[in-house]
């Protein structure tokens, strides 16, 4: 055995008192530690010949990049949709990390975690045992394996098996949405759909929700033609949803795929006073849910939830290797989704469902969404911002009160002088037109205490720039 392995191996119990004491420090500190910073150049790394060991490491590490951990997942990292982890969810980390178990081998605990923390998934959000669910890196292979699967379902509507003939044999391939999120093109261009397949429909007015009457125009106009269709349910701007009842019944009159992109707002359906927004949803054909958002566990991790099993897997199977069993006898995750190697993501969503249950998610998506709307009233209000939209669920989409000449400079200077504060950390964006900020609020920590405390610093930023 190398020497510093061997060193490392025998000191591993002090190793992992002083990893747990950094761990203790960083989140000790969480509630006051700033949400962005930014970090000088470093040289270029160099490897050691001999390796320095691992305690040796985790200084130097303390020394070098200690001081810039942000906290992203702190109570107000409003950027992106970053929810934090939650207690039992690092726990769960911690333990998929020690345990190192491939997720694929059913020879031990790891395939029935997944198991049952689907199941649980399956009850929290409503949706009925139909679909399969299976966990992948994030929103993005979500999203990927759902449109895949149902590439190989547009292709069986031409008489192909795309996944065996390959996309050359298609005749036609038309991917429909209205406000997708930016994932779902690059999907198209990763699965050789190509970008230009995309057709983007018109919205209601005011909303980023698709226009029903005009998907249906669109769907006469091409009866008979299978379509995929991508259902946003929250965007990315202000978390609209399109009306996926009304998406329902469309597809009872025509033929397409209906795949639900709810990485954002899926976890609405865990509270009764905001589950309407998903009202169909048991209809679609594929959905995405994201885990690191809402659900509060570490990245990467989301789901895909599919009804189409023998599809899914005639995308997705290993063939010729004995090892890996038959798929068409033997049920295994790896046949279902991109990865074959697989780390154990279900466990700290196991951990985190287990621990605080349907009642704890329920309180979670309410105080944000309470949150989100107190910020938003408090920007209507404000004589120095202007809400752009309505606070549908958790993010609040605004701008400033600003000459149109000078509102894309002054906002760029907003969001600088704010993240180099500290106290919050939000993203620019373009809403109808116009240079705008979102405010996502997805975490668990967050408290009313910090929508003021933004606020006032909102507030201040505003009067110095």
């Amino acid at each position: 055995m190398n020497a510093r392995l061997e060193q490392d191996l025998t000191a591993l119990d002090e190793l992992l008192a002083a990893t747990q004491a950094l761990s203790s420090g960083f989140l000790s500190g969480m509630e006051e530690w700033p949400a962005s910073m930014a970090m000088p150049e470093l040289p270029v790394a160099e490897l050691p010949r001999e390796g320095i060991g691992a305690a040796a490491t985790l200084e130097h590490f303390r020394e070098q990049y200690g001081p810039y951990l942000a906290a992203g997942a702190g109570p107000r990292y409003w950027g992106f949709v970053t929810g934090g982890v939650t207690p039992a969810a690092l726990a769960g980390d911690w333990l998929a990390a020690t345990v190192d178990m491939n997720a694929a081998d059913k020879g031990g605990a790891a395939f029935n975690i997944e198991i049952a923390a689907l199941q649980m998934l399956r009850q929290l959000l409503g949706l009925p045992d139909v679909f399969a669910g299976s966990f992948v890196s994030g929103a993005t292979m979500s999203n990927f394996t759902g449109l895949a699967v149902a590439r190989q379902w547009l292709g069986l509507q031409q008489g192909k098996d795309v996944g065996q003939q390959g996309m050359a044999v298609l005749q036609q391939a038309q991917v429909l949405s209205c406000t997708p999120h930016s994932s779902i093109p690059k999907c198209l261009s990763m699965l050789g759909f190509g970008r230009d397949a995309l057709v983007k429909l018109p919205a209601q007015p005011q909303r980023e929700a698709v226009d029903v009457a005009a998907l249906e125009a669109w769907l006469e106009q091409h009866k008979g033609q299978p379509v995929i269709y991508v259902a946003n349910a929250g965007t990315v701007n202000t978390t609209d949803f399109d009306d996926i009842a009304a998406l329902a019944a469309l597809k009872q009159r025509y033929h397409f795929w209906l795949h639900i992109d709810a990485a954002f707002g899926g976890f609405a359906a865990c509270s009764p006073q905001h589950r309407h927004w998903l009202r169909g949803w048991e209809a679609a054909d594929s959905i995405t849910i994201d885990a690191h958002k809402w659900m509060n566990v570490p990245y990467d991790a989301a789901m895909i939830f599919c009804r189409h099993q023998e599809l899914q897997a005639a995308v997705f199977k290993n063939v010729g290797a004995a090892y890996l069993g038959d798929p068409a006898k033997d049920f295994n995750f790896i046949h279902h989704v991109p990865e074959n190697s697989r780390r154990l993501r279900a466990l700290p969503a196991w951990c985190s469902l287990m621990a605080y249950g349907m009642q704890g998610y329920q309180d979670m998506v309410e105080d944000n969404v309470r949150q989100a709307r107190q910020l938003g009233t408090l920007v209507d209000e404000s004589p120095h911002f202007r809400l752009l939209a309505i606070v549908n669920l958790c993010v609040v989409c605004f701008t400033l009160e600003k000459p149109a000449a000078e509102l894309e400079a002054a906002t760029a200077q907003f969001l600088t002088t704010l993240a180099e504060r500290g106290a919050v950390f939000m993203t620019p964006t373009v809403y109808q037109g116009m240079p705008a900020i979102r405010a996502a609020i997805v975490n668990w920590r967050t408290t009313d205490a910090d929508v003021q405390k933004v606020w006032q610093e909102m507030e201040t930023v505003y009067a110095s720039i």
